[in-house]
């Protein structure tokens, strides 16, 4: 929250701070009025334009939990270095199987490793997850902290880790060449992509390479080159080939089923070593980022089903039928553009009303690809959906079209994660009885509703950054025109997204040629006199005519 309003903070209250510094400021007296607060500074940030100190003044509005104590960075420390023989008795030993990580360039925690065979009949997938909870035992001060954050925060310019590095980026990592400790989900999938069986077990693995998204893609869109010319990588080309095919499957599966794709593009900021973006270019979906998004899904799945009809205490991620009053108004505005969906009333009967097969969304998306409405129409669809949570009732996710799903691939940055394969292996060293199922009854509601606040606070922080770098970025380019596409119609103003995904608005009063007003049944803005309307997914050339870092805001003119 920003709050513009003046705090006094006496001089023996500042702490030291100085013109120029960024504070926090804690109120002491809001006054009579609460219009003359007074305050005092417990926290100096650094100056203004020190780096870094712009994103500090975010994470610190948001209570990011920075920094670890003492006591849990020890704890972090004494973890050994090395999986021990120890450990790795009675785990299923799968350091002979041949399997990779994939992911960016930059990321050093590791804890989705994937391996895939064919025998021409079926697949063989194995998703092989860090075992994260051999190393943060329930109740300790790493486990508390990491309930307590929730989640890892990515922002622009630093990683806010929710397990210190010695954990994530050390043994919980599955790096290369290393003996790891893991829970695999094994599964085996026919030529339809059906998984016909799976198995769940606890693992010791070792990586054979760490794959990134850019070599693969670059393997597999290069497969035609002549042997030996892929170099190192030559003799995995097939398992990536395997891969693709498989997951080209899986994909196809999800697809008739109706499960959802909102690609939007999102972005990655580059910033020089003060903390300035140099750069905003769009991040690459491509054939190595749908791999392991799609195995991911597949092992979500099935961990979620088992647990379900083993009617065992668990957290699912759910997502919930979209809003009535949402779906009622996106039908009513495609069918003025010539699209129809159909709705399905309460009582089961198709009516123009309350709810809809994410099917049906699925359906709109592809008949609108590559027409000029599409980014409208996208964008509307998505703004009907709600907010994906976790839960402890099963309650289907829409947008995957699914019954069963929940997060088991990332337990080093997201808790509810962590917390599922900790019930995973009481169930598979057969401790997960009444006293101990009783325990996790207890304590998952509120585990799942705080992973959810969490996750929410953590987007927000990572929007805000995005937002500030961006408007930082578009300082350098004021006065400068730019290409465009509506995004967005209020009453206030039309907001328009260039390619690199800045968004700026233009305001109602600036828009030249009419008075204008916004028509809520249209969704546009339309000239009083003139009749002329400005829709959303409509080219605009604008001009860069002023940022706020403080809103966060830029504002666009429109170039005629």
């Amino acid at each position: 929250m920003k709050i513009s309003q003046d705090i006094f903070v006496p001089k023996e209250r500042s702490g030291g701070a100085v013109t120029g510094h960024k504070v926090v400021v804690q109120i002491t007296d809001y006054g009579t009025d609460r219009k003359n607060p007074e305050g005092q500074i417990v926290e100096i940030l650094g100056h203004v334009n020190d780096p870094g100190v712009d994103i500090m003044a975010i994470v610190r509005n948001y209570e990011l939990p920075v920094e670890f104590t003492e006591k849990i960075m020890n704890q972090a420390e004494r973890v050994s270095k090395e999986v021990s023989t120890a450990d790795m008795a009675g785990r299923r030993d799968l350091r002979n199987v041949e399997m990779v990580t994939i992911d960016g360039e930059d990321a050093k925690d590791l804890d989705d490793a994937v391996s895939v065979a064919f025998d021409g009949e079926k697949y063989s997938l194995g998703v092989h997850i860090a075992d994260v909870t051999n190393y943060v035992q329930e109740n300790s001060a790493l486990d508390k902290e990491a309930l307590k954050r929730g989640t890892s925060v990515y922002l622009v310019d630093r990683v806010i880790p929710m397990l210190p590095h010695a954990l994530s980026n050390g043994i919980c990592s599955l790096n290369q060449g290393e003996d790891r400790l893991a829970l695999s989900c094994l599964m085996t999938i026919d030529l339809a992509g059906n998984i016909i069986d799976y198995d769940i077990c606890e693992s010791v693995i070792r990586v054979d390479e760490r794959m990134s998204y850019t070599v693969v893609k670059g393997l597999l869109e290069e497969e035609n080159l002549a042997e030996g010319e892929h170099g190192r990588y030559g003799e995995l080309l097939p398992m990536f080939r395997e891969m693709r095919d498989l997951a080209e499957l899986l994909r196809a599966k999800r697809r008739k089923r109706g499960s959802i794709d909102f690609d939007f593009p999102e972005c990655k900021i580059l910033l020089d070593r003060d903390g300035h973006p140099t750069e905003i270019k769009p991040y690459e979906r491509n054939v190595a980022t749908d791999i392991i998004e799609d195995f991911m899904l597949a092992a979500n799945e099935t961990v979620a089903q088992h647990f379900y009809w083993m009617e065992m205490p668990f957290v699912y991620r759910v997502h919930d039928v979209p809003d009535g009053e949402r779906i009622r108004k996106l039908s009513a505005f495609i069918n003025n553009l010539g699209y129809y969906m159909k709705a399905v009333g309460r009582t089961g009967q198709k009516t123009s009303g309350d709810e809809v097969h994410p099917k049906e969304i699925q359906k709109l998306l592809a008949k609108v690809s590559g027409t000029p409405e599409e980014a409208m129409v996208s964008r509307l669809a998505l703004r009907s959906m709600k907010q994906a949570k976790y839960s402890v009732e099963c309650s289907g996710h829409f947008g995957l079209a699914c019954q069963y799903y929940c997060h088991f691939t990332s337990p080093i940055r997201r808790y509810p994660d962590l917390q599922i394969h900790r019930i995973i292996k009481d169930w598979l060293r057969g401790r997960l009885g009444e006293e101990r199922s009783a325990h996790y009854r207890s304590i998952l509601p509120e585990v799942a509703k705080h992973s959810s606040e969490t996750e929410r606070r953590a987007d927000e922080a990572e929007r805000e950054t995005d937002k500030l770098k961006k408007v930082e970025y578009m300082e350098d380019h004021l006065g400068e025109t730019f290409e465009g596409v509506i995004s967005g119609i209020t009453t206030w103003g039309i907001y328009v997204e260039l390619p690199n995904t800045v968004e700026g608005m233009v305001h109602v009063s600036k828009i030249p040629g009419d008075y204008f007003y916004y028509s809520e049944n249209t969704c546009e803005m339309v000239g009083e006199a003139t009749g002329k309307s400005y829709k959303l997914g409509m080219p605009l050339k604008v001009c860069v005519e002023g940022c706020d870092r403080f809103n966060r805001s830029i504002d666009f003119g429109i170039v005629d």
